[in-house]
């Protein structure tokens, strides 16, 4: 009966998104412990307080980018569409268009960035983010970072990753601008 309930709930989810989430039934299938463990994850992932919506989403698309340019970029995308963050700023950290970006979310951006790469200057992006948002703010936007990341890495490991694919904002095809290598 739990597994029927978990699987009506998934299945919702895929509708409302456009976005397959067959590796979380195969957790399912596999271990339903697992999965309660990975529902932990999803909870992690949608912590927000504090921090304005756009800045949280736009740190949460740079922490998926990191990892996938395809479906898993695509639902950031579309669930910060769904909470109403401004589509020019999500096309804007697609396209790594900082003329576009506030100023709330080229420090987002920023603070994303530098800490991935463990670069000393997300101290002081941490200061000004914790003299805006307060602690709380700080918390949102480093679990929205790492949890966006786990997604694309776990769907990979358990063979469900996809390669890149057109990202849409607002209807708008929007190209991923990658670092150079």
């Amino acid at each position: 009966m739990i597994n029927w309930l978990i699987r009506n709930r998934l299945a919702a989810f895929e509708k409302k998104f456009e976005y397959d989430m067959t590796y979380a039934r195969d957790i399912l299938a596999a271990d339903r412990a697992a999965f309660f463990a990975f529902a932990k994850l999803m909870k992690m992932s949608e912590y927000r307080k504090g921090v304005p919506r756009d800045p949280y989403f736009a740190a949460k698309l740079v922490g998926t980018l990191t990892e996938d340019c395809g479906p898993c970029t695509q639902l950031a995308v579309t669930m910060g569409l769904d909470q109403g963050a401004d589509p020019k700023q999500l096309a804007a950290v697609i396209a790594k268009d900082v003329a576009v970006m506030s100023d709330d979310v080229k420090l987002a951006v920023s603070f994303a960035r530098t800490s991935l790469a463990h670069d000393p200057e997300a101290d002081n992006h941490r200061d000004e983010i914790v003299k805006r948002w307060g602690p709380q703010g700080l918390v949102s936007l480093a679990f929205a970072i790492a949890a966006a990341r786990v997604y694309p890495t776990l769907k990979y490991a358990l063979g469900h990753g996809k390669t890149c694919q057109r990202v849409v904002v607002a209807g708008k095809p929007v190209a991923v601008v990658h670092d150079a290598a």
